[in-house]
């Protein structure tokens, strides 16, 4: 079944948000990731608070998600996340679509 990682992510740092764009982007194509929504516009319709910006990515199954996020390729990007950005990272489950 196809999970998501869906981050809402805050900026803080402009020049290491690049470095871990890079570093996050290799290793998630690396497990078979791919990104579906990346820093676009965002807008609340219903509910509180307002939203930051979102990233959505999908892999193949919830096991490579957490893969992915336990890997030592992503353990670089990590060291780089803490100063780069503030993040709500969600792993979640997809459906299958009938």
């Amino acid at each position: 079944m196809t999970a998501y990682v869906i981050s809402e992510v805050e900026v803080r740092d402009a020049k290491a948000i690049e470095r871990y764009r890079t570093l996050a982007a290799q290793s998630i194509a690396q497990y078979g990731g791919r990104y579906l929504a990346r820093g676009g516009a965002a807008e609340a319709v219903e509910g509180a608070p307002p939203p930051k910006a979102l990233v959505i990515v999908e892999f193949p199954s919830m096991q490579r998600a957490r893969e992915w996020y336990a890997s030592k390729e992503y353990a670089e990007a990590l060291k780089v996340r803490r100063t780069a950005l503030e993040r709500r990272l969600i792993f979640a489950e997809g459906l299958p679509v009938v």
